[in-house]
């Protein structure tokens, strides 16, 4: 029989053993596929050039992700690699008491790898081409264009790329098989089923005792990113210190329950001594003390799993669903008025004396009317007084305030000044509540909720403010919800309002207006902005510091561009990550099973039955793949609230729908590998019986 045939025998014979293989390589090719061929299905979408941009952006991205990618799957590919080498130890040497040389049962390996990546290569590239029509449909969906164009997308270039890096993976697969082979002895291949992993009994006291030491400093984790985020992340990059503490406090959790496990459940006589419980805990037992690192590996690898899916999807969900709330209108022109100051920065006094007209009048020196263009529109201004800061609108509450919320606070930056008459203008133009004030009294608006818990805690305290030698005193005792500035996200951190009467124009710092076009069409709105731009970028335009523009139309192709960005970045990272620590915990399973099966063979001369068998293998898979993932759902918990802090300004009103979403996600993936895993495992522990019957 020529080698190639042996190799090919040798796949066909063991694809029980190869499944968890199998189906790990093609899931792997096809993602890697599907998220590399994105650059190819957006060519025949109808977009702006804005968002190809974005797109562009996008696509480099994941191309930059996808050599991480290959680096964790390239792990993943030569550790499952050891499983099936160590699974055919005995094989070996058998192959070799036949005469057979080191080099030639590296050859078989090698056809062997070359067949199985060849397969694995084709279903996966088929299995990738089949999604990654559905990811088009995807794509154009959350860039919300044009499908008529649409036809069958095969991408050559992501093709190539996916075969090059896997194909770079299988080489560094053969090398390492003829490592193994190489160190190979007789002695220990043929005795490889009689070897067992020697448990050593941990002392239950030490365990416990690290067990609440690890308990607290996880606790003490949560607390830092959850409500004392303010108090003991200070600097930001102090951010490190719950990580570590909680990757660290897992391990010693995960190693001290291994010494606990058994003792805890030897305790309980009743459930202890039932059907095969005894063998049954005492095998988990010796897994979990056998695999410590591996499975903190696991339950964290599971942790960033379940962060990355809820955040990146509840990032994109809230973007697109504030787009109506915080953009609406058609454009926003906003200028910058500039005094005597400027002139330290390069700045003329023509170009001062220009920048202090209206947009109107600027615009129409350049025989451009924007009213021409505007059904309605409102104009304000926005002042600002150094006698007026953050700082100053704390009062005495600042000590306290910045020393707990010291990365947050601007307290040296003069607050932005509205009066109530061109606020409420622009209140009742964007749909949101109007306000009345007497001439002693302001209020703050704002909706960035890390700023309004700030500022309300002056508000409460009833803390006066002097503006342009007016003192006023609050109308509330906290913020209230409004904004000026069209955005994708919530970023007013707070304007003052106060009485018409009191303000000075010589303190005018921006003067906007905001309007909405005559006409409907994006085509003929895209023109118009068109034409402001290239007005702004005339050179002559220098001189009178002409506007910058701020339109739905822009703010909502960038909101789904970083959105798209976002999502995509996170599918794949996140699903690779699952598939990772998924894949790892069912090889280790897989590996216990081929070393346990004299164990099983004993349970049978005892009597034990195949139902009792199975069912104390089931029990056993199940709590190994369920231990590390329900302590990457508690850590999740509060990492996601963490997250949220982070993305708060984009609005968290769909953050259940994103867990809900990656817990779909985790069911399928790791229900599939569970399943797989099970089925693999009995097989795996039947085999003697079965060559037996044979």
């Amino acid at each position: 029989m020529t080698t190639i045939k042996l190799s090919f025998r040798n796949i066909k014979k063991s694809f029980k053993d190869y499944a968890i293989y199998f189906f790990t390589l093609i899931l792997g090719v096809a993602i890697f596929y599907v998220f590399n061929s994105i650059e190819s299905q957006t060519v025949l979408l109808d977009v702006t050039n804005s968002t190809h941009e974005v797109i562009d952006l996008m696509t480099k991205m994941l191309s930059g992700a996808s050599v991480f990618v290959a680096f964790i799957l390239g792990f993943l590919i030569i550790y499952a690699s050891r499983f099936l080498i160590k699974r055919r130890n005995k094989e070996f040497g058998i192959y070799m008491l036949l005469g057979m040389s080191k080099r030639k049962i590296s050859m078989i390996l090698f056809f062997e790898t070359i067949l199985i990546g060849i397969i694995s290569l084709a279903v996966g590239l088929g299995l990738g081409v089949l999604l990654s029509q559905l990811m088009s449909m995807l794509v154009a969906n959350m860039f919300e264009a044009d499908m008529t164009k649409y036809e069958f997308i095969f991408s050559s270039q992501a093709c190539i790329k996916t075969i090059i890096y896997f194909g770079i993976m299988y080489v560094i697969v053969m090398l390492f098989n003829t490592v193994n082979i190489g160190k190979c002895k007789l002695i220990d291949l043929i005795q490889t089923n009689k070897k067992s992993e020697k448990v050593k009994m941990k002392n239950p006291m030490l365990c416990t005792i690290v067990f609440i030491i690890s308990a607290i400093a996880l606790g003490y984790a949560y607390y830092m990113v959850t409500g004392g985020i303010n108090e003991t992340i200070k600097p930001p990059e102090d951010i490190f210190k719950p990580i570590v503490i909680g990757a660290v406090s897992t391990f010693f959790i995960f190693w001290s329950l291994s010494g606990l496990i058994l003792k805890i459940v030897t305790s309980m006589k009743n459930l202890y001594v039932k059907g095969l419980n005894t063998f049954t805990f005492r095998q988990l037992s010796s897994k979990i003390n056998t695999t410590v690192f591996s499975m903190t590996i696991i339950s964290l690898m599971l942790f960033v799993t379940i962060c990355v899916l809820s955040s990146a999807l509840s990032l994109k969900n809230s973007m697109t669903a504030n787009l109506d709330e915080l953009a609406p209108a058609d454009i926003q022109l906003e200028k910058r008025v500039l005094n005597e100051d400027w002139l330290d920065q390069g700045y003329n006094e023509e170009q001062i004396k220009n920048s202090k007209l209206s947009i109107r009048e600027i615009l129409e020196k350049f025989d451009f009317n924007i009213d021409s263009y505007l059904e309605e529109s409102v104009e304000y201004n926005l002042y600002q007084t150094e006698e007026l800061t953050f700082g100053d609108t704390l009062g005495d509450n600042w000590e306290t305030i910045k020393n707990t919320y010291t990365s947050l606070i601007p307290y040296n930056v003069a607050d932005d000044i509205m009066t109530i008459s061109d606020y409420n203008k622009v209140a009742k133009f964007y749909g949101n509540e109007e306000y009345t004030i007497n001439e002693d009294e302001y209020i703050i608006v704002a909706d960035y909720d890390s700023m309004i818990e700030i500022r309300n805690v002056a508000l409460k305290d009833n803390q006066e403010i002097t503006v342009f030698g007016h003192t006023l005193k609050p109308k509330y005792n906290e913020c209230q919800y409004g904004f000026v500035e069209m955005a994708s996200n919530h970023i007013n951190s707070g304007i003052i309002i106060v009485p018409d009467d009191i303000v000075d124009d010589n303190y005018i710092v921006y003067n906007s207006i905001i309007g909405n076009y005559y006409t409907d069409s994006l085509d003929e709105q895209r023109e118009i902005q068109e034409q402001i731009k290239n007005l702004v970028n005339n050179p002559i335009s220098l001189e009178y510091n002409l506007p910058s523009i701020n339109s739905k139309v822009d703010i909502s192709e960038a909101s789904i561009g970083i959105g798209a960005l976002v999502t995509f970045l996170g599918l794949y990272l996140g699903i690779v990550f699952l598939i990772a620590s998924v894949a790892i915990l069912a090889l280790k399973e897989l590996t216990e099973s081929t070393d346990n099966k004299e164990r099983y063979n004993m349970l049978r001369k005892l009597g034990a039955d195949e139902k009792m068998i199975n069912k104390s293998l089931f029990r056993q898979i199940a709590i190994f793949f369920m231990f590390p993932l329900l302590i990457a759902i508690i850590h999740s918990i509060f990492g996601i609230t963490f997250c949220s802090y982070i993305i708060e300004t984009f609005g968290n009103e769909q953050l259940l729908p994103s867990i809900i979403m990656t817990a779909i996600f985790i069911v399928v993936f790791y229900g599939g590998y569970f399943l797989i895993t099970y089925l693999s495992s009995k097989n795996i522990i039947k085999e003697n019986r079965n060559a037996r019957e044979y």
